[in-house]
């Protein structure tokens, strides 16, 4: 029989490993580590070679012990660097049994921020320090110690740490000895429980902790660089919130015995939930609560909640191999936004999430989607799937789910998948099984549907008679898709017809909905959770927008943020003409919503791309009409008695008006404020400190450029760093974008940060084609220097392009320029600048013709 794709990448099941014993001891001068373990391992058969991960290591010595304290020596050791693995050759066969598995080796602690990684930060007295830090996920266990790197070989860690006498080390265990001797200090830790190679975590350096905090029996500490102890009480707050109610709501105690959350200067993810030490960037964990934005807050609010949430979706329980992260990822989203919205009610969390499902929507538009689970064979195929489909997508489709089965009926099935699986591997079935044993409903036909097919539906609302509603359902997607009318999903939908609630589970192409009385009014993804589009008829879509005011309470916030988006996604697509849609935003002069704002004028900014002359003015004057009276209803600046998400409404409509709307009063008032702000942080909000900051950088002097890179090099916090790192993307001179370009590759940047500074560089409006030319003419540069995992992230600023000659470039590069970890995210952003192509070409003559006519 053929060895198939999967077998190359996946290790024989003759030789399983129960616990590993690992001491390791990095040289934070020289780069290096030497390690020894000893590995506890089942073999299930006569073997005479045993083949497990390791990449980058050279194992020095290996042997057998068997029970019977006899050896078997390792005669030979055979690396294939392509499969990334070791065969350890015997020098005599062994018989089915248990073994101990002893092996000598060294490595690197490179600068890739993956495996076991060396990062380096400054001291607020300048002083440099290296760290040994950990990032396993999806598979460098194998660059840090040889073993089965694959989710399904589960086992128990003891660790051991030694290091310099001054430094901190921290692991996945609480600490059970600590001992000083020779310069050196020796720290053990106790054995983990059984888990994942890729949760497997040991971080040295000149850290601090707090002291901790009791939840229920476990110490909740934050453990931080030195001298930043100040900036940890929100985050123990979350994090105390989080882990409570993860506890009540799994009806499971954490499965650790200490929980530590470390902030890590360098590092390529947002956070890693490492069991028991979750790392994060320091932005996402440290911060002032005084002098942070409220999507700052909360940003570190859901992603503390989202990797605590991994502790029992993901550590406890752990999918079977790589095509199954995407429930892990989707599920910690989703349980991250859940645990949000209860730790802060007034933020509204539920609503915000609606843009994080239009990011989705994004994507699931795309010839080139795919199912939410696919096939993964190679750790690239591995390292492509941390996208906004994983996370995003099944996260929506996910809520959907809940609110059709209801809050309490779903929380009971997914207690009862957790408690039948503790410890254990799944497939992605076991989950809808375990919810239909609990609801009784198909919970698997639907999930079905939604898992294993790309795309989406639109589903279409008519009145077919006086008191019938017709809903139909064909795939939606922003180009001509002759096949889509025969695909099917099974769609939960949620109604409110008439002032009345209730829900159909459409499967097939169309139903009819008998009503008891003729209908007068119609909303269909009512509450607005559905991963669906919705297109009206003209006759029920007029008597929707008749009244678009939310004091009149006819349509949740979610909901009128869903009629733009759904509006927006029609002129994306062809279906709507951008003059018309402008037409369709002007009845929200009286909104109030930050979301719904937020999702107004960026489609207002977008269209602004589209033009220039007198078109873009016309498009400028339609946006001060709008937002203008906004700012002036809400004021500059907090008053008394207005709510958190009026803090987060104001930054927008700052923006706004001065940015896309060009208001020369607003830009100046801006800059008078950010001046305020440069004397004194905490004189004026933070939202308020940060709209500002970008208002200054998209007009801003060079001069202003020097602040901005002075204040970025020397932060009060992570937050103003990143708020003025970010801002250097938006300056409006070619001299000015070409030393923020110098920058990213000159290591005035961290490379955790670079690729996403490159990305918002192509999406300056008049330079982003100056940025794609240094992408173009650096790129073997940049794949050396930047992690793997962010190139294609880095990508996604093509998608700001538009322009069709500077995008027969881009696709001309990517035919000989190949992604091989994020070949079909690549493959999204090129159809998506093609559209953006399709877009420009189609509404900016007539949209100006348009607007200029009136």
């Amino acid at each position: 029989m053929p060895e198939t794709t999967q077998s190359r990448y996946r290790l024989p099941k003759t030789v399983t490993p129960s616990r590993y014993e690992l001491t390791l001891e990095p040289d934070l001068v020289k780069f290096t580590f030497a390690g020894t373990e000893a590995v506890e391992i089942a073999v299930g058969g006569t073997i005479d070679a045993i083949v497990l991960n390791t990449i980058e290591l050279e194992i020095d010595e290996a042997w057998i012990a068997s029970p019977d304290g006899a050896r078997t020596d390792v005669s030979g050791i055979e690396y294939d660097e392509d499969l990334q693995r070791a065969t350890l050759s015997l020098a005599s066969s062994l018989t089915p049994g248990d073994y101990v598995l002893h092996t000598r080796f060294r490595g690197i602690l490179n600068d890739q921020l993956h495996g076991f990684y060396r990062s380096t930060f400054k001291d607020d007295a300048g002083v440099e320090h290296t760290i040994a830090t950990t990032q396993m996920e999806s598979t460098d266990a194998r660059r840090a110690f040889p073993c089965w790197d694959e989710p399904e070989f589960k086992a128990v860690y003891g660790i051991t740490l030694i290091v310099p006498e001054d430094q901190f080390a921290v692991s996945n265990a609480a600490e059970i000895s600590n001992e000083v001797a020779d310069g050196k200090r020796t720290v053990r830790f106790a054995d983990t429980m059984q888990m994942s190679t890729y949760l497997v975590a040991f971080i040295v350096g000149p850290f601090e902790a707090t002291d901790p905090v009791d939840v229920n029996g476990t110490p909740l500490r934050i453990i931080y660089p030195r001298g930043k102890g100040h900036l940890t009480d929100f985050s123990l707050e979350a994090g105390e919130f989080a882990l409570s109610f993860f506890e009540d709501y799994y009806g499971i105690p954490y499965p650790g015995d200490k929980l530590d959350m470390v902030a890590v200067p360098d590092f390529a993810f947002g956070a890693m939930e490492n069991m028991g030490c979750i790392t994060y960037r320091e932005v996402l964990l440290l911060l002032d609560r005084d002098r942070a934005t409220q999507p700052e807050l909360t940003r570190v609010a859901d992603v503390i909640a989202h990797e605590i949430a991994h502790m029992w979706f993901g550590d406890l329980v752990t999918m079977r191999w790589w095509n199954g992260i995407w429930l892990n990822e989707a599920f910690a989203t989703f349980m991250a936004t859940l645990s949000t919205d209860a730790f802060r009610p007034e933020w509204e969390r539920w609503v915000q999430f609606s843009l994080e499902r239009s990011m989705a929507f994004d994507v699931d538009a795309l010839e080139k989607t795919r199912p939410i689970e696919i096939e993964v064979n190679s750790p690239s195929d591995a390292e492509g799937m941390f996208d906004l489909l994983t996370y995003e997508k099944g996260g929506s489709v996910l809520r959907m789910l809940q609110q059709y089965l209801g809050e309490t009926p779903y929380r009971d099935g997914i207690r009862h998948y957790l408690s039948k699986h503790s410890y254990g591997n799944t497939e992605t079935n076991d989950l809808w099984d375990a919810i239909e044993e609990v609801t009784g409903e198909p919970a698997r036909r639907i999930m079905d549907s939604w898992i294993y097919q790309g795309g989406f539906p639109a589903v279409s609302v008519e009145a077919s008679g006086p008191s019938t509603l017709r809903l139909s359902q064909r795939r939606f997607r922003f180009e001509d898709d002759p096949e889509g009318a025969d695909s099917r999903w099974s769609i939960p939908v949620m109604l409110r017809v008439n002032g009345e609630s209730r829900r159909v589970l459409l499967e097939d192409g169309s139903v009819e909905l008998e009503l008891d009385a003729p209908i007068s009014s119609v909303i269909v993804n009512a509450g607005g959770h559905g991963f669906y589009r919705v297109r009206y008829s003209p006759e029920l879509l007029t008597r929707i927008i008749k009244d678009l005011d939310p004091a009149s309470g006819d349509l949740s916030a979610i909901e009128r943020y869903g009629l733009i988006d759904d509006t927006w996604s029609s002129v994306v697509s062809g279906d709507t003409a951008a003059s018309d849609f402008v037409a369709f935003v002007r009845g929200f002069a009286a909104e109030t919503d930050a979301e719904v704002w937020g999702q107004l004028t960026g489609c207002l900014a977008s269209l602004d791309r589209l033009l220039d002359g007198e078109g873009r003015d016309a498009l400028r004057a339609v946006t001060r009409d709008l937002v203008g009276p906004a700012l002036d209803r809400l004021g500059w600046e907090p008053a008394e008695g207005q709510s958190t998400r009026d803090l987060e409404l104001r930054g927008t409509l700052i923006r706004a008006l001065a940015i896309t709307g060009n208001d020369a009063a607003a830009r100046e008032r801006a800059h008078a404020l950010h001046a305020r702000y440069l004397e004194d942080p905490r004189s004026i909000d933070a939202n308020v400190a940060a709209a500002v900051t970008g208002v200054v950088a998209n007009g801003g002097s060079d001069s202003d450029y020097d602040t901005f890179v002075q204040r970025f090099k020397s932060p009060l916090d992570p937050q103003e760093e990143q708020r003025y790192l970010r801002s250097l993307t938006g300056f409006p001179t070619r001299e000015q974008m070409d030393r923020t370009l110098t920058m990213t590759l000159n290591g005035e940047i961290r490379t955790q940060d670079a690729p996403y500074l490159l990305a918002g560089c192509m999406a300056n409006r008049e330079n982003g084609p100056q940025a794609w030319a240094f992408v173009r003419d650096n790129w073997d540069a940049i794949n050396e220097a930047f992690p793997s995992n962010s190139i294609v992230r880095m990508l996604s600023g093509v998608r700001a392009l538009s322009k069709p000659e500077l995008a027969e470039e881009v696709l001309s590069f990517f035919e000989e320029h190949k992604v091989p970890q994020g070949a079909l995210t690549l493959a999204q952003h090129l159809e998506r600048l093609r559209i953006n192509v399709a877009l420009r070409e189609r509404e900016s003559e007539r949209l100006a013709a348009a607007l200029t006519q009136n």
